[in-house]
């Protein structure tokens, strides 16, 4: 997964995609700090001046710094299966991510640029503008960092006991619904001191990757590129992303660019599939 080529490229190349992403982030807060217009997607997500001009900052300066690879991007046209199948690699762009979180103007938005080499993420980049923060996981090399104004300091996650019954769980503040709460209802009969934290956007993985939580359950909808980034910093800092079969969360592999439902977690060394309660039931259409 992580050849000798694309360590030395994380070598060479993490602060010129580090400044892509800071100024990225300073085009966004351009709008933010002003009375923006929202049009709406197919999909009937909002869109802002903000994700079109981060977007083009991203476009523009990846591909001139590695013309040779793709870009999959939220805001511009996906590419057909046939044709993306075939890289062995790509960059994976939310340009904006939380875009809800943006419009309620609670800084809680994000700005990610992921690697995907092999069908899985090995680099990972996530600014968060508003408090001038980017987060950076190293698959291959094990390595995970988060840099701000005071200077930058490793991320390990956290290390859980097998009789722990204290539980941090990190939902989303926009995306929820019965089944989640069944779910996190079941969880807490096993962990009876279970406490929930709302945080937006892609910032759920780094809470995560910070040690801050231990358990990100998403039983919604979520498109490989709002998680790309988040979860190269997840796994580089010892976390796990796994869908409910116990596997890892793939990248690439089928025509629509939606996960699977998964849950994320901050030891991925702790035996989970022995503790947490099955997934609940999808309900009938």
């Amino acid at each position: 997964m992580n050849s000798p080529d694309t360590q030395t490229f994380a070598e060479l190349h993490y602060e010129t995609v580090r400044d892509i992403v800071i100024r990225a982030g300073e085009s966004i807060m351009q709008v933010y700090n002003t009375d923006f217009a929202v049009q709406t997607k197919q999909d009937e997500s909002p869109l802002t001046q903000a994700d079109l001009a981060a977007h083009k900052v991203i476009a523009a300066g990846l591909a001139q710094l590695a013309p040779d690879i793709p870009i999959i991007s939220e805001e511009s046209n996906l590419p057909d299966f046939d044709e993306r199948s075939q890289w062995p690699r790509y960059w994976l762009v939310d340009p904006l991510d939380g875009t809800k979180e943006f419009v309620n103007r609670n800084g809680e938005f994000t700005v990610n640029i992921a690697l995907i080499e092999d069908n899985a993420p090995i680099l990972g980049w996530v600014g968060v503008p508003v408090q001038e923060r980017i987060f950076f996981g190293n698959v291959g090399a094990g390595e995970a960092w988060v840099e701000d104004t005071s200077g930058r300091r490793p991320l390990t996650g956290t290390e859980r006991r097998v009789n722990d019954d204290q539980l941090t769980v990190v939902a989303s503040r926009n995306h929820g619904g019965q089944r989640l709460e069944d779910y996190l209802a079941a969880i807490s009969q096993q962990f009876p001191k279970t406490h929930r934290t709302p945080v937006g956007s892609s910032l759920k993985l780094c809470t995560l990757a910070l040690g801050d939580a231990d358990i990100y359950p998403r039983l919604g909808p979520t498109s490989e590129w709002d998680i790309g980034a988040a979860q190269a910093v997840l796994c580089a800092a010892g976390g796990r992303v796994f869908c409910a079969d116990g596997q890892a969360l793939g990248y690439n592999q089928k025509a629509s660019i939606l996960n699977a439902e998964f849950i994320a977690v901050s030891d991925g060394r702790f035996p989970w599939d022995q503790v947490l309660p099955p997934l609940p039931p999808m309900e009938s259409p």
